[in-house]
């Protein structure tokens, strides 16, 4: 059983002791494909398992509890669950927390709790609403810890987003990402948690003016 399956199933187990296993690892496995499809470069896996890591950095700080970081870290397998490039603003968000609200009742898991976990989901459309638990706060601060990663992982990040936005010309990605990144970079913080604004935000205030000076760059013509 790949190792990212027994992460959902133990998560999955304490949040329904009820869900038949089977159910638990085929969902598990369908959502895992998901993660997996050939036009993701930055949405892939390896995006999920920062997202889980900064999880485990909050919660040893007691950003959240256990029982919050157990729902967080199902959300994060829902967050970029559908993922498409070309969707207009907030699809991807929606049909993720639709996706969720689909399958988590198959496994018997409670209600509110799905509802719970698909309002993190669509909580990271823009990264602007009230984040009023540790759940909420802790989960949007994972979904942004890149921005705070050391340069050369930040770097790569830069590239694999405008990997999946290759069927957008240069001109137009280049306005479309600076005004993204200048809205999240003019934000009083970047971060919901203290520990995030104290640990994460000096690096990611760094790497972002240093994308917006990239993207600001005159292209050069070599023909």
């Amino acid at each position: 059983m790949p190792a990212l399956i027994q992460w959902w199933t133990q998560d999955l187990r304490q949040l329904s002791p009820t869900a038949f296993e089977d159910a638990v690892v085929a969902h598990g496995s369908a959502v895992l494909h998901r993660w997996t499809e050939p036009h993701r470069h930055y949405h892939g896996t390896r995006h999920l398992v920062e997202v889980f890591w900064a999880l485990e950095e909050l919660e040893q700080v007691e950003e959240l509890t256990a029982d919050e970081a157990v729902t967080a870290r199902v959300a994060a397998w829902f967050h970029d669950a559908v993922y498409d490039p070309r969707a207009a603003a907030g699809a991807n968000e929606a049909d993720s927390a639709d996706l969720a609200r689909q399958l988590l009742p198959d496994l018997d898991v409670d209600p509110d709790q799905v509802e719970q976990i698909a309002g993190l989901v669509l909580l990271t459309a823009g990264h602007e609403g009230a984040a009023p638990d540790g759940a909420s706060r802790s989960f949007l601060d994972a979904d942004l810890w890149i921005l705070a990663a050391e340069p050369t992982r930040f770097d790569a990040y830069c590239q694999q987003i405008r990997a999946e936005y290759a069927h957008v010309a240069d001109p137009a990605y280049r306005s479309g990402r600076a005004a993204l990144l200048e809205n999240l970079r003019d934000r009083p913080a970047l971060y919901r948690t203290a520990h995030a604004r104290e640990h994460w935000e000096p690096q990611a205030r760094n790497n972002l003016d240093r994308e917006l000076a990239r993207l600001a760059a005159p292209v050069l013509d070599l023909t």
